[in-house]
């Protein structure tokens, strides 16, 4: 009988292989776009409230200020990104690529609770941040009327 010295590295390859298999779908793992149509068009975001306002938080690291558009249309707050590919230089040849910039839409719905008018956009350190002002009520003023 031979004795035969075993070494883990094709089934630690298969491992991998069979990892990035199951989690292709995952944003984490995207690969040259696979995947996408679950994901699309998926940005993370935060949203706080104070007494004054109402805080957005969209996660969007590698974007300029100018890669975004912020607009709102009736009660319909629409925050999208558009990042354009970069030319690629010529002689480099890329072996592996993780990550992407991809576009992205968010719709939020807005009330009559916020001052439209007043929303104020914010980019700094990948975080846009979006200050939405609630409307001062109108409080009627109690008085005492004398009667005569």
């Amino acid at each position: 009988m031979t004795h035969l010295k075993f070494q883990r590295r094709p089934i630690e390859a298969g491992f991998n292989n069979l990892i990035d298999d199951l989690f292709s779908d995952l944003p984490v793992l995207f690969k040259n776009g696979s995947g996408q149509s679950k994901w699309h068009g998926f940005v993370p975001v935060n949203i706080k409230e104070s007494e004054k306002n109402y805080s957005i938080e969209v996660v969007a690291p590698g974007f300029e200020k100018t890669d975004f558009k912020v607009d709102i249309d009736k009660d319909i707050l629409t925050i999208s990104a558009e990042k354009k590919d970069e030319a690629k230089n010529e002689g480099e040849n890329e072996i592996r690529k993780e990550y992407s910039y991809r576009s992205f839409k968010r719709s939020f719905t807005v009330d009559e609770k916020i001052d439209g008018a007043a929303i104020e956009a914010k980019y700094v350190n990948g975080i846009l941040t979006l200050n939405l002002p609630k409307r001062e009520e109108v409080k009627t003023s109690s008085k005492v009327i004398s009667v005569q």
